[in-house]
């Protein structure tokens, strides 16, 4: 007997391209989040069309075809490649008697599954009840939707059912904003201690499942010290990765720096689920250096990359140093790699010696400006040689008669900041 109680629901992708440049790679990007959803496609329905019918958002031949296909198919769930309205989504199931899930609902949803911390929880449940507010709608029942003189004290008189679940609806998005607003504080108090240790902070950044774990990983093996235990999740799959993980990574040659792997971009990302996530994108906002990971591997690469620079403007990333790390060039048998190419590098995560030339280029755009000086400490100033010690790159130290002589690596900021302790060799 076939065991069916972990079969996946099968759906039908359908999109129509409304002058798109991007459709067919938008449409499969669909059928990869439905199997992220922890769904099967069964079909996949196109329309050509210049622009999208605003009341059905397909023609009405597409919607009695789309019936009688999802009929032959026995399935009961479209998902659509755009975000429709409400009045949309209400005409399509009256008229097919099928349930409709847009593009936004199934990404709200996967966020769902993979968030795990309270920041990202609060994040999407707040973007979840910001797209449901506009989708409540009455149940056709004039019994549901009248307040009778009992019933709920809270409830206004003569206020309907939907007025006011829409009210508990605002209630606990203005409740849940208060919660990640208190989170949000934790986090950036963290961060800011993180700021006043000098360290310069470079930020993975890219589109979802180009690689960007795997690769924070293979940096942390070039720890001086072992690293198994401060690794991160990493998964062949879409948005393994919703929370920020900041490590720091010391070299041998004593060069150290923070690194912060982000949330990964998918197109057409819910414009609320954005916003939710901005805190969590201030990592990237505050780098000293952004490496955006690609997949070389994926013939969309480019589309990738577009949609991963929009979505840092969006959230106000911008005028940031950048290297283009071309991951996955193991997959391309006419690319060479490890090769760096002036802020692009071809390599892939999985590989040492291309981890070795992604080290080298952050360390020559990170220190570029940095300075090797001999600092002279007084015994009586020993707490700014423990934070020299503890944040800035430190080549040799020595004890002297007159207090401890220091040769460190220093940005233009710090040889501001310790200028009284510098020697001049005469």
């Amino acid at each position: 007997m076939e065991n069916t109680i972990n079969a996946k629901e099968r759906v039908i992708v359908a999109g129509v391209s409304h002058k798109q440049l991007d459709f067919d790679y938008t449409m499969e990007e669909l059928g990869s989040l439905v199997e992220a959803n922890n769904m099967e496609v069964a079909d996949v329905i196109k329309q050509n069309v210049d622009s999208v019918s605003a009341k059905t958002y397909f023609g009405s031949g597409k919607v009695t075809e789309i019936k009688e296909i999802a009929n032959a198919d026995d399935v009961t769930t479209i998902v659509l490649n755009d975000e429709l309205t409400p009045s949309q989504i209400r005409n399509l199931e009256k008229e097919t008697k099928l349930s409709f899930m847009d593009r936004t609902e199934l990404i709200l949803q996967v966020f769902s599954n993979r968030a795990h911390t309270r920041q990202a929880k609060l994040q999407v449940e707040i973007a979840k009840l910001q797209y449901q507010l506009p989708r409540i709608h009455p149940s056709g029942n004039p019994l549901d939707q009248q307040s009778s003189s009992g019933g709920l004290a809270n409830r206004g008189a003569g206020e309907t059912k939907l007025e006011l679940d829409r009210r508990v609806i605002r209630k606990r998005i203005t409740y849940l904003k208060d919660q990640l607003k208190t989170v949000d504080k934790t986090i950036n108090v963290q961060s800011r201690r993180r700021t006043n240790t000098s360290l310069p902070l470079v930020s993975l950044v890219g589109y979802t499942n180009a690689g960007k774990s795997t690769t924070m990983n293979g940096l942390l093996n070039f720890n001086k010290e072992d690293s198994d235990d401060r690794k991160v999740f990493e998964k062949d799959m879409l948005f393994a990765t919703l929370d920020t993980s900041v490590r720091k990574i010391d070299l041998e040659d004593n060069t150290s720096f923070l690194l912060s792997d982000t949330v990964g971009f998918v197109s057409k990302l819910p414009h609320n689920l954005i916003e939710s996530f901005k805190t969590t994108l201030k990592e990237a906002k505050d780098a000293d250096l952004l490496v955006q990971v690609i997949d070389v591997s994926d013939e969309h690469w480019k589309n990738m990359l577009e949609v991963t620079e929009n979505t840092l403007r969006e959230v106000g990333v911008t005028g940031k140093p950048m290297i283009y790390a071309f991951n996955k060039a193991d997959l391309k048998p006419d690319q060479v790699f490890p090769t760096i190419e002036g802020d692009n590098i071809y390599y892939s995560a999985l590989d040492d010696s291309s981890i070795q030339k992604l080290v080298e280029l952050i360390k020559m755009k990170l220190y570029s400006g940095y300075q090797t000086v001999d600092l002279l400490i007084p015994y009586d100033k020993q707490k700014l040689t423990e934070q020299l010690l503890k944040n800035a790159q430190i080549i040799s130290k020595e004890f002297t008669n007159d207090g401890s002589l220091l040769k460190a690596n220093l940005s233009p900021d710090e040889l501001e900041r310790y200028e009284q302790f510098v020697q001049v060799n005469a």
